[in-house]
């Protein structure tokens, strides 16, 4: 038997062993899916403390309640570890692990170079390789292929290498896993076939497309195209700031024309994984190819902008009640990237709060879903939620706009907020509500 019949049939029968590397919020459901639909996974990660917690049946991430761990575990369907010797074991791993950028914007492949070189250490003929991580356009070709062929082992025949990038989004009760299309681009028609059948068994839709290169532009596409819309709607904002109409009142009513529009809105920056990330990526592979990527610098340039015009309007705000922003009592609502989640990664809030500390204020801030955050070398730990917290403030900055909030209350009991969100009903009664 071939070894591309020979996985398949293993994948159509359930009983191909599948590993997952990187237990972050895409590899971690994504392995609790394979094994949830039958699949005896190996879930691997380098960090000790996931690992420990998960063999406790306990789930780190929001989207996975640790009830569905138990009987995964109970039954060794689930199997974590930090052990990478296990992938002599599997037939398909899929790598999950973190693509983030250097300081200049550049891509950072170390976590990928690592993991794809602890799986062909212990790689076996027959295996497919999917990578799920997002990345420049051609990573998968020439960064993973080559490891894998220096085994002697041969693309489309003894070894299956794709692309299938991630489309997790954190906090996302409609669509999760199963119910998201999963795109997916092999280096042969043989790679691409077993990569699909694979993602079919746990996913109610799986497109094909030509190539990883394809796959991984499409990826790239769907981030770049929320950056750039994003950016305008932020840049709006502050066109509309200066022209003193409502940049909300506008986008929504943009938004009754039936065709040819779709709303974005804007806020205090851009955050999480993909939006701040992603674009650089495919700027950089465009920069090797001696091309610009305007619009996407342009848009990029705009979202980071946000922060630096959260606290222009901080600033302008206390200083219409006779106030200077050094030695103010300023409370941050929410720090985490969007509403309703625990994920501080690349978070706008962040950098609102230490352009603060940079200018003298006392900065404060609660979040229901994140306890601590780092800022330097200091540690921040959130408020108490009270009526004494906001009427201490001598601004109250909204920057992410959490379900828990009682938004009226907050009106009611803050003197001076900066909404950033478009949290604060319009019609509400209590204090000064300034909008970006």
């Amino acid at each position: 038997m071939s070894h591309k019949a020979d996985i398949l049939s293993k994948i159509d029968a359930r009983t191909a062993h599948v590993a997952v590397v990187g237990l972050g919020y895409v590899g971690l459901p994504l392995a609790t899916e394979f094994a949830e639909v039958g699949f005896t996974v190996t879930a691997i990660d380098i960090d000790d403390t996931k690992i420990a917690r998960l063999k406790d049946g306990i789930s780190y991430i929001d989207d996975i309640a640790s009830e569905r761990l138990v009987p995964l575990l109970a039954d060794n369907r689930l199997r974590p570890t930090s052990d990478y010797t296990s992938i002599g074991e599997v037939d398909a791993v899929c790598i999950c692990v973190p693509t983030p950028v250097s300081d200049t914007k550049d891509p950072d492949m170390r976590y990928i170079n690592q993991a794809v070189a602890s799986i062909a250490e212990h790689a076996t003929a027959g295996m497919l390789v999917v990578l799920e991580s997002t990345t420049y356009p051609g990573t998968t070709e020439e960064l993973v292929q080559p490891q894998f062929e220096a085994l002697g082992l041969t693309v489309g025949e003894s070894v299956f290498i794709a692309f299938s990038g991630e489309r997790i989004d954190p906090g996302n009760a409609v669509y999760q896993v199963k119910n998201t299309p999963k795109v997916v681009g092999g280096v042969t028609p043989h790679c691409t076939e077993i990569a699909t059948e694979l993602y079919a068994h746990t996913i109610d839709t799986v497109v094909p497309v030509s190539s990883p290169t394809a796959a991984e532009v499409v990826k790239l596409l769907e981030n770049t195209f929320r950056s750039v819309n994003i950016g305008l709607a932020n840049e709006m904002a502050v066109m509309c700031d200066k022209l003193g109409v409502d940049v909300w009142e506008v986008i929504d009513a943009a938004a009754t024309k039936p065709f040819g529009f779709m709303p974005f809105y804007p806020g205090p920056g851009v955050g999480g994984h993909c939006i701040p990330i992603d674009p650089h990526y495919l700027n950089w592979k465009l920069k090797t190819l001696n091309y610009n990527s305007r619009f996407i610098e342009l848009a990029s340039e705009i979202n980071a902008s946000m922060p630096h015009h959260v606290v222009h309007k901080v600033t302008d705000a206390l200083n219409n009640v006779a106030k200077a922003v050094r030695g103010s009592q300023i409370v941050v609502l929410g720090v985490a990237y969007k509403p309703n989640i625990d994920d501080m990664r690349e978070s706008p809030a962040l950098e609102v709060i230490d352009l603060l500390i940079q200018k003298g204020a006392d900065v404060v801030f609660h979040d229901p879903h994140i306890e601590q955050l780092r800022m330097g070398d200091a540690v921040m730990t959130s408020c108490d939620y009270s009526d004494e917290l906001l009427q201490s403030a001598d601004c109250v900055v909204i920057t992410t706009n959490h379900a828990w909030y009682d938004w009226a209350h907050v009106q009611s009991h803050s003197a001076v907020i900066v909404d950033t969100r478009n949290a604060i009903p319009k019609t509400g009664a209590g204090g000064i509500v300034v909008s970006i």
